[in-house]
């Protein structure tokens, strides 16, 4: 195989991990942000305040996308600097699948706790911790796959 040939494979590594990162965030903000939609109408049918809050919970999978942007472009660095591109296939494919496991993993717990805020208006600070905890693998994810490329 042509040098040009496999650079171009371990790209595909590289978008790999920023689409499939992307794919997890799309899953987790839709099930945050159908959730919160369903808490404010619930606010709104017995007229209490809608708290504007639940909005975080549905954001919080978004920086997942992020952080497949940043392992995309240490993909492409490796790839350039001639890197194995079965190596960067892989990085690609599993780390961008795990971050966006992740990212949908935090928006189904955003949806609970958008529920939750919704219906007691109450436990906002300890529903972030268990969603900065699910955000915590994407993370380690990024980390460390990061440095297996350098």
């Amino acid at each position: 195989m042509d040098s040009n040939t496999v650079i171009s494979i371990g790209k595909l590594g590289a978008v790999a991990a920023l689409v499939m990162a992307a794919m997890g965030s799309c899953l987790g903000t839709g099930a945050a942000g159908a959730a919160a939609i369903g808490g404010w109408k619930k606010c709104y049918s017995q007229n209490k305040s809608a708290p504007f809050m639940l909005v975080a919970f549905v954001g919080a999978p978004l920086s997942q996308t992020i952080y497949g942007m940043i392992l995309m472009g240490n993909i492409m660095k490796a790839a350039v600097a001639g890197a194995a591109f079965p190596a960067l296939l892989g990085a690609g494919f599993l780390g961008g699948f795990a971050m966006g496991l992740s990212a949908w993993m935090q928006g189904r717990a955003g949806a609970g706790a958008s529920d939750a805020l919704a219906e007691t208006g109450q436990g906002f600070g300890n529903y972030l911790m268990a969603l900065g905890v699910i955000e915590t693998v994407a993370l380690f994810v990024l980390v460390f796959i990061g440095k297996t490329l350098v």
